[in-house]
């Protein structure tokens, strides 16, 4: 099966055995330098950031997810794209850290139909969306082995470090505004900052499953989730 990847490391899905990725990116050693040091800027939750975009200390689907019991015991991540933020909290809800993101470029809640099995040359821009809703994070490789988590295998959506492989789109220096209107860049993939991955994301993930929910921008929650838990309206 051919695959084409929607984040710009491209992917092999090694651990599924079901294709190779097509893009081969090649990372500089002043690259890596500098990506370790705007990363390492805009890995914590500042507070200058939080106040710019008046960001919840604690998202409202949160209550729901405790009350329903909804991520079924496992870690879980609310990510909010009109504030391009997200949330990370152990299967009991305690928080373990927040922290900026970067999004898919085009505003929708929606994968296209098939957009997992195309070339990335042949994604036009209207259609790189990261979808919104429930999903179970995956582990996974990308082509050059670094690891990542699925979160629409089918769509070719993961969540992953931030990686500076073309200067021109400036990832690392997005991550870092005080705004969320400049973090729509990617193919639809989730983009994190290095240091967050690497210290809260992959300790809360390891070795087990966590649930990702993605907000949606075009619709209300309630109406996303309206049918989870047999609950009327949802959260």
């Amino acid at each position: 099966m051919s695959l084409a990847p929607r984040c710009l490391h491209a992917v092999t899905r090694a651990l599924h055995a079901r294709g190779a990725g097509r893009l081969a990116a090649v990372r500089s050693w002043r690259q890596q330098l500098l990506c370790g040091a705007l990363v390492a800027l805009a890995g914590g939750a500042g507070p200058a950031r939080a106040q710019a975009q008046s960001a919840p200390s604690s998202p409202p689907l949160r209550q729901w997810v405790l009350q329903t019991g909804d991520n079924e015991r496992a870690p879980f991540i609310i990510i909010d794209k009109r504030l391009a933020r997200m949330w990370l909290f152990t299967a009991t809800g305690q928080p373990l850290g927040e922290s900026p993101v970067l999004l898919g470029q085009a505003r929708g809640d929606a994968s296209v139909a098939g957009i997992g099995e195309r070339d990335m040359k042949d994604i036009l821009p209207h259609e790189r969306t990261t979808p919104a809703g429930r999903f179970v994070a995956e582990a996974g490789r990308n082509h050059a082995g670094e690891d990542i988590f699925w979160i629409d295998y089918d769509a070719a959506v993961s969540m992953h470090r931030v990686r500076a492989t073309n200067p021109v789109e400036r990832r690392l220096q997005r991550l870092a505004s005080t705004t969320a209107v400049d973090n729509r860049i990617s193919y639809g993939c989730i983009n994190v900052p290095a240091t967050f991955y690497d210290r809260h994301i992959r300790a809360a993930f390891s070795g087990q499953r966590g649930v990702v929910y993605v907000l949606p921008e075009t619709m209300p929650a309630r109406v996303l989730f309206k049918s989870r838990n047999g609950l009327p309206g949802g959260p």
